[in-house]
């Protein structure tokens, strides 16, 4: 398989910082492997910048191998932020999401996913989400206590119970067998917070490459408020 890729990220409207990281930053085609990953920080003041930055960069540091799963990577990153919280006392209580797909040659996409950000995956016309958020809501959701609709205005809609920055990191891992013409989109909850899934869908739709759909999701979130950072990695499976 052949995967194209291209990546952007915004402050938004209302943040006056941008507490996201992306890997790669720059646009580009192989035929694998390819790690590509997002992640939103938090922790206040510059501490989410600082979060986000060391954890992909950790994760994303080494040539894609066999022996180095991507779970493996996520733990690399956490394993960064706990080092670097002990080294400046001042960032303590910093954290991060990280979502990261290797996708490899055969044309298999290997996830590892914590946090509240997401993956999702156009294939012929249909939009899936393919990570589930590790958010209070989500899981009153998956119990059956409120619904989805519930969820999008919840008081506590924000709360994250798992993060990268944790000396118990619990990362999901599965894998997807891709398609020729299948469209991901991996991303920074300042997407969909502001973008149902039907809009997100449509855009990837009409899109005529990953860069215009990159740009056209961000536009989009800003253009409906734009109250939080948004970052997308768009990546684009042919044959």
């Amino acid at each position: 398989m052949r995967y194209t890729w291209a990546s952007a990220t915004h402050v938004g409207l209302v943040r006056t910082g941008n507490e996201d990281s992306v890997r790669p930053v720059t646009d580009g085609s192989a035929t694998g492997p390819v790690v590509i990953a997002v992640a939103d920080g938090m922790g206040g003041a510059v501490a989410g910048e600082v979060a986000s930055r060391i954890a992909i960069e950790a994760a994303v540091a080494d040539e894609p191998t066999a022996e180095l799963t991507p779970g493996d990577r996520v733990r690399l990153g956490n394993d960064a932020v706990i080092q670097a919280v002990a080294d400046d006392y001042t960032l303590s209580g910093m954290g991060t999401t990280l979502t990261l797909g290797l996708f490899d040659e055969g044309g298999i996409a290997r996830i590892a996913h914590i946090g509240d950000s997401r993956l999702y995956m156009l294939r012929e016309g249909e939009l899936q989400q393919l990570t589930r958020d590790h958010t209070l809501v989500a899981d009153l959701v998956a119990m059956g206590q409120i619904t989805a609709e519930q969820a999008e205005t919840h008081p506590r809609r924000n709360l994250v119970t798992r993060v990268i920055g944790t000396s118990e990191v619990d990362v999901d891992e599965f894998d997807v067998v891709l398609q020729h013409g299948d469209r991901l989109v991996l991303c920074s909850d300042g997407l969909n917070s502001m973008l149902r899934d039907g809009e997100i869908a449509r855009l990837l739709a009409e899109a005529s490459s990953p860069s215009e759909a990159a740009w056209e999701l961000i536009e989009a979130a800003n253009a409906a408020g734009g109250t939080d950072n948004t970052t997308v990695a768009v990546v684009d499976v042919s044959s």
